[in-house]
C-alpha cells in the first residue's frame, strides 16, 4: 500500500469538499451520513473553508485524516471530533467524559478491502489518545451491518445507547472503544 496517511491542511478545502461530495453519492450514504448530497453541494465555499480549517493539522478540537494515493488523489477519510464533559453531543445527550467522536468515515469503493480503513482508524486513534481522550465513540445506523462488522473488528463495542432518527422509527447505535482496553494497533490485530 503506497498511501500517505495524514491530517488535512486548511488550504485543502477543495479536495475535502470533493471527497465529502463523493461520499454522499455512495449507494449507502443514506445509512452512513446525516446530510444529503444536495444539502452539501449547496453549501458556499466559505462553509468548506471553515470546516476544513477547523479539522486541519494543528487543530485541537477536531482532526480530519485522509489517505492520499500515489497520484495525489484523496481516497479515504475520517474525522475525530473532541467532546468535552459537561457539554451535550449532536443528538442532545450529555457528554460525561473527554472523548473522541469518529464521523465522516469514507473510503472510495475501488479502495475498499485494501486495509485502508484500518490504517485510517489507527491514525485517528493515535491522534485521540495523544490528546488524552478517555474513549472514542462512533454512531452507526442499525441497518449498516458492514460498518458494524468493521467497527467490532477494530475493537469498538456497542454501548447500548440508541439514537432515534426523527420520526422514521430508525435508530443509530453507539459503539465505543475505551482507551484502557487498547493494546495493539488495529492493523496488528
Amino acid at each position: 500500500m503506497s498511501y500517505v496517511i495524514r491530517s488535512v491542511r486548511a488550504d485543502e478545502w477543495p479536495a475535502a469538499k470533493e471527497l465529502r461530495l463523493a461520499a454522499l453519492r455512495d449507494p449507502v450514504a443514506h445509512l452512513a451520513f446525516l446530510e444529503t448530497y444536495e444539502e452539501a453541494a449547496a453549501r458556499p465555499d466559505s462553509f468548506w473553508r471553515e470546516r476544513t480549517a477547523g479539522a486541519a493539522e494543528g487543530a485541537d478540537r477536531a482532526q480530519q485524516i485522509i489517505a492520499e494515493g500515489p497520484d495525489g488523489r484523496w481516497v479515504g477519510t475520517l474525522t475525530v471530533l473532541v467532546e468535552e464533559p459537561g457539554t451535550t453531543d449532536w443528538a442532545g445527550f450529555p457528554v460525561e467524559r473527554k472523548q473522541g467522536h469518529v464521523v465522516g468515515v469514507f473510503v472510495r469503493p475501488e479502495e475498499r478491502g485494501s486495509g485502508l480503513t484500518e490504517v485510517l482508524f489507527d491514525a485517528a486513534l493515535e491522534w485521540a489518545w495523544g490528546r488524552g481522550l478517555e474513549r472514542v465513540r462512533l454512531i452507526v445506523h442499525e441497518e449498516n451491518g458492514r460498518a458494524q462488522r468493521f467497527y467490532r473488528r477494530a475493537g469498538f463495542l456497542p454501548s447500548g445507547l440508541a439514537v432515534p432518527l426523527g420520526d422514521s422509527g430508525e435508530r443509530e447505535l453507539e459503539f465505543v472503544l475505551e482507551r484502557s482496553s487498547v493494546g495493539v494497533p488495529f492493523s496488528d490485530r
